[in-house]
């Protein structure tokens, strides 16, 4: 089997590695890959992740049996479609579900009519009629532009002042450009947050282990938000024996309207969850594997991925093709310092083959590229340092040890992914 991965991040190289391992696969093309891509054996082919042109062309010229779009862009694009038109298996939903992700709007309003819990909303298109609406509610709010962001279209807003200025900035600065053309305006959630993922066929939902995601830059939750500064699966505030109770809240009434509107959803279903005292409400869908819970997932999950995913895309998913480690997985992202704004690039990196020989360590690279035979950074999230430990400590303590061996100048990365849930596992979660 010959399979193209679309993207260029950690979750994508974590794709590779994993799809890599089934003895049915040949070759593995990524398009348009990174460094860590490449030192896996596969084949980096650069075609964007947005070129449907180039992407379908290379996949009928090298006669690939299975495409695999990582990143959210090609899949709202319609990549989905394209290669169904072109006769080509492509593990992701078509772009009319895309917009479970593509448009929070869209999204609430598929909630609504699913009867799935979520936060209370107001959406607007007009700056002024936004500016009224949050002076007259008053803070707590949460402020989101409506289409794609890269994970950084959305402010939780404290106070009054801080939601005005976040409607200034997605909808008259356009600080996320066209997705500002409206924003969704929500009640703030007080709880913990858990990323819930399930392969889907259209009909059939598997769960997947529970993760939990990291999105401020800082310590403590501190700082702005940003794609993901680390992971964990599975998540004490999500246990395993919650996994189809949670399905069935939040996945199967998803697909039954989707399947209604007559686009039954194919791939990875990812609800962002948060768990209130009044109960799990979902704070979003992607439509895709997240990054960086794709790896602490991969790394537990066991089986044959591309099976599993021609399965999904063929309407047939066995849930017991599926299983797990029981041991936990935790992932560290290094990120250029400055990010998630402004910040280097070209930092050489050293001492990722230390990290790698570590036992249960995997160092997935997200912003990475090859120069001159050495690794550099090229992105803002540039490193997934995930490891395996039997407790969540143990792989948190692994995970740590081996960042102490990688060595990039001006990189930053939060000293405490995995702690809320060491906290809870101790009885000390916070209400």
């Amino acid at each position: 089997m010959r399979i193209l991965v679309i993207g260029s991040g950690g979750r994508e190289h974590a794709l590779v590695w994993k799809l890599g391992q089934s003895p049915s696969v040949t070759e593995i093309l990524v398009a348009p890959g990174n460094g860590g891509t490449a030192a896996e054996g596969a084949r980096n082919v650069p075609v964007a992740a947005d070129d449907m042109d180039g992407l379908v062309e290379l996949a009928r010229r090298e006669k690939v049996d299975l495409v695999v779009p990582g990143p959210e862009l090609p899949l709202t694009l319609g990549i989905v479609d394209r290669m169904r038109e072109a006769g080509i298996p492509c593990f992701g939903p078509d772009a009319y579900c895309a917009r479970l992700e593509g448009s929070k709007a869209f999204a609430k309003d598929i909630m609504r009519r699913a009867g799935v819990p979520t936060a209370a909303c107001e959406i607007f298109t007009d700056a002024d009629k936004a500016r009224a609406y949050v002076e007259a509610k008053g803070a707590p709010l949460v402020i989101k532009a409506d289409g794609l962001a890269a994970g950084k279209g959305v402010v939780v807003a404290h106070t009054t002042e801080e939601a005005l200025e976040a409607v200034e900035d997605i909808m008259r600065r356009r600080a996320f450009g066209a997705a500002g053309d409206q924003v969704v305006i929500e009640e703030c959630l007080i709880g913990e947050e858990a990323s819930f993922l399930c392969f889907c066929d259209g009909k059939t939902v598997v769960p997947l282990p529970s993760a939990q995601d990291h999105k401020a830059v800082f310590d403590g939750d501190k700082g702005p938000n940003t794609g993901g500064m680390g992971a964990y699966s599975p998540a004490p505030v999500l246990p395993d024996g919650e996994a189809q109770r949670m399905a069935d809240l939040v996945a199967r009434p998803i697909l039954r309207e989707l399947a209604a509107d007559g686009h039954p959803f194919v791939g990875i279903l990812y609800a962002g969850l948060m768990m209130t005292p009044d109960g799990p409400r979902v704070l979003e869908y992607n439509t895709r594997f997240g990054d960086p819970e794709c790896q602490p997932l991969l790394m537990r999950l066991e089986g044959d991925l591309p099976a599993v995913m021609l399965a999904c895309v063929e309407g047939r998913l066995d849930p017991a093709s599926l299983s797990y480690t029981s041991r936990t997985a935790l992932g560290v992202v290094v990120a250029a310092k400055g990010y998630p704004g402004s910040y280097p690039k070209g930092m050489p990196i050293r001492g990722l083959a230390e990290a790698d020989a570590l036992p249960g360590v995997k160092v997935f690279h997200s912003g990475t590229s090859l120069k001159d035979g050495e690794i550099v950074s090229s992105g803002g999230r540039v490193l997934c340092v995930t490891a395996l430990g039997d407790t969540l400590a143990g792989a948190r303590d692994a995970a740590y040890a081996a960042l102490k061996k990688i060595d990039m100048p001006d990189s930053q990365y939060r000293s405490d992914i995995g702690q809320k849930g060491i906290d809870r596992l101790a009885g000390k979660a916070r209400t």
